[in-house]
């Protein structure tokens, strides 16, 4: 079965079982969706979930975040490791968002990479999620399934976006991602994995 034919079949698959997407970490603007993807790396969404509130309640714009204490910052979110880091990278993006870019999350790659803290998918969930840019943000799951699914080859994340922005049409990139991640973690773990309770991998074992 040819790589065309085999993303054919995922892309039929997924849009049957998952009809309607969503962003699974809680936000209420591309600030605070820009915090939670942050606070998401080596965490759960799950986790993310469960601190974002009283770190909103602290502070809900960039401005305010930028005169919160850092310590205090890496005291509510220390359930998400990492905490130093992340707590500081936070309060310095806030603060650069306020002095160059009017307290706005801004809507181009290189500005928002070289942000702290805020790295490729990051800024590609950004793209996709809040500009509705085509982006295919490539996470531990997506790279895993496509690996399983002989979509991509590709040894790291920088290639297996690559490999899927080719192998998918551009106008699907924004909905794909968040389907496969949810596929991800429903059907198809890392370990443990079930081909009979994987109706994807199952229907392209074969291929």
């Amino acid at each position: 079965m040819k790589k065309s034919d085999r993303a054919k079949i995922v892309v039929e698959m997924l849009d049957e079982l998952y009809p309607e997407v969503y962003v699974p970490l809680h936000h209420q603007d591309a600030f605070t969706l820009l915090i939670a993807v942050l606070l998401s790396a080596q965490c759960t969404d799950e986790r993310v979930n469960r601190v974002t509130p009283e770190l909103f309640n602290l502070a809900l714009t960039p401005q305010a975040m930028a005169r919160v204490p850092v310590e205090r910052i890496e005291e509510v979110i220390r359930p998400c490791g990492l905490s130093s880091r992340k707590a500081a990278a936070i309060q310095q993006l806030s603060g650069i968002l306020v002095e160059r870019h009017g307290g706005q999350v801004p809507s181009g790659y290189d500005e928002l990479e070289a942000l702290p803290g805020v790295g490729h998918k990051t800024a590609s969930v950004i793209m996709s999620q809040v500009f509705g840019i085509p982006a295919f943000p490539v996470d531990t799951h997506i790279h895993r399934l496509a690996k399983r699914w002989r979509l991509s080859k590709g040894s790291h994340v920088v290639q297996t976006e690559k490999d899927l922005k080719r192998v998918f049409s551009r106008d699907r990139w924004n909905d794909l991602h968040l389907k496969i991640i949810f596929y991800g973690r429903q059907y198809c773990p890392a370990r443990g994995h079930d081909l009979d309770k994987c109706p994807i991998c199952k229907r392209l074992q074969n291929g």
